[in-house]
C-alpha cells in the first residue's frame, strides 16, 4: 500500500501553455460532471479538500495537476456531459482534453470514472471508444459504490462490463474506501512502468 508523503495542488491549466513539463508521469481523472471525480482523488490521497468538490456540476474547467510524494501527478479534466453550460464551453473542454489526452507523453494512466448507480451514458462510452481506439492504458472505475446494495451493485457491475467489454470494473466508494488498494495498485504500476 502506498504512504503518501506528500500531495499538492500544483497548477491549472487552461491551454497547452500551462501544462507541467517536468517529465513526471501522469495519471488522468475522467468521467462525467457529477461523477464524483474530486472526492475520489481526495480519498485516495486521505486528503479533505485537496481537490475540490461542488454541489454544482461542472465546476472544473481546467486541467487540475496534483503532485504526488514529488514522483508524479494527478490531472483532474474537466468534467463531460453536463447541460447547463453552454455549447462552446463543452466544446472548449472537449477540445482541452483531447489535446491532453492525445498528445501527452506523461500520461501513464486514463482512470474513467463512472457512476455506478447509473447505465452508461453516451458522454461515457464516446470516451471509452476514444480511449480504446487510440489505445490509451486505462481502467474503469465505479464511483459511489456505497449507494448500492450488494446484488444492484453485481448487476450494475456486470451491466458496465458489458457495454464497455473491459475484463475488470473496480467499484469504488469515497466515503467508505471500498476499492482503494486496488486502485492504487494500478495507479502505482502504471507510474512506475511508464
Amino acid at each position: 500500500m502506498i504512504k503518501i508523503t506528500s500531495a499538492e495542488f500544483v497548477k491549472s491549466a487552461f491551454d497547452r501553455s500551462h501544462w507541467t513539463t517536468d517529465g513526471r508521469p501522469e495519471i488522468a481523472f475522467l468521467g462525467r460532471s457529477n461523477v464524483g471525480k474530486s472526492s475520489l482523488i481526495n480519498s485516495l490521497l486521505l486528503r479533505k479538500g485537496l481537490a475540490r468538490t461542488s454541489n454544482t456540476p461542472g465546476r472544473t474547467q481546467s486541467i487540475n495537476f496534483f503532485l504526488i510524494n514529488e514522483k508524479f501527478y494527478f490531472t483532474d479534466l474537466p468534467g463531460y456531459g453536463y447541460a447547463k453550460v453552454s455549447k462552446s464551453m463543452r466544446s472548449d473542454w472537449g477540445k482541452m482534453a483531447e489535446d491532453y489526452l492525445g498528445d501527452r507523453e506523461e500520461l501513464a494512466l486514463c482512470v474513467q470514472l463512472i457512476d455506478v448507480r447509473h447505465a452508461p451514458t453516451a458522454h461515457d462510452k464516446q470516451l471509452y471508444e476514444w480511449l480504446v481506439h487510440n489505445q490509451k492504458p486505462f481502467i474503469v472505475v465505479a464511483t459511489k459504490s456505497d449507494k448500492l446494495s450488494a446484488n444492484e451493485l453485481a448487476r450494475s457491475l456486470k451491466e458496465i462490463r458489458k457495454i464497455f467489454t473491459v475484463p475488470k470494473v473496480i467499484a469504488y466508494s469515497s466515503q467508505t474506501a471500498r476499492g482503494r488498494d486496488e486502485v492504487w495498485a494500478e495507479l502505482l504500476s502504471a507510474a512506475e512502468n511508464r
